[in-house]
Formats: C-alpha cells, sequence, structure tokens
C-alpha cells in the first residue's frame, strides 16, 4: 500500500452514509471512503453477525468497540477486542469474522 496524492482530509464517520451488506447471518453497515486505491471504512456488525465468505483480501483493522472473532481457513481462531488489530496482506490467508454481541471496526485496505 504507498499513500499517494491524499491531501489532509477529516472525516465525520456520522456524516457518511451506510451500506447494508448482507453476512450469512446478521448484517454489516458500512461508511467508507476511498483515497485512489485505498478504501478506509467504519464497520459496524449487528450481534450474530457471520461473514458469508472467505475474504482473501488484505486489512489492516482495528476493534473499536465490542468483540470480533476472526477465523482463518487453517482453522485458527483469534478475539479481537477494543483497541486490538490484525493485519493481513492480500492473498495471504483467508479469513473471516462473526461476532456474538456486534463489533465496531476502523478498517484500511
Amino acid at each position: 500500500m504507498k499513500l499517494a496524492n491524499i491531501p489532509f482530509h477529516t472525516t465525520d464517520w456520522s456524516q457518511l452514509p451506510a451500506t447494508e451488506h448482507r453476512g450469512e447471518t446478521g448484517m454489516a453497515w458500512w461508511r467508507t471512503l476511498h483515497f485512489g486505491d485505498i478504501r478506509v471504512r467504519m464497520v459496524e456488525y449487528s450481534p450474530g453477525y457471520l461473514a458469508d465468505h472467505w475474504c482473501q483480501k488484505g486489512h489492516i483493522l482495528m476493534c473499536l468497540h465490542g468483540q470480533l472473532d476472526t477465523e482463518l481457513a487453517d482453522g485458527r481462531r483469534f478475539v479481537l477486542t477494543p483497541g486490538m488489530s490484525y493485519q493481513v496482506a492480500d492473498q495471504a490467508e483467508a479469513h473471516r469474522s462473526s461476532t456474538v454481541q456486534g463489533a465496531r471496526l476502523f478498517i484500511v485496505d
């Protein structure tokens, strides 16, 4: 990821429209900005959310609220709580997210 040609910018995430994304169960709401090839999102998962796919995209992800459970295709599992993050490269390790209680995330990819 190269951050280039991005002028200084502040974001009031509450002012951006949310798009709905259904999971296998539950719902995700994304507030998204694009800066060239960089996508920046504030994502809210409903309680009981389970992703409907295994993701191969790289992310830098930080849990801001709630708890995020991340499963890798090889069976490893990780729990993120507020203040924790994970980083994974494109095509490195397939992963999918779920949450029992709901979660709010800040994601750059």
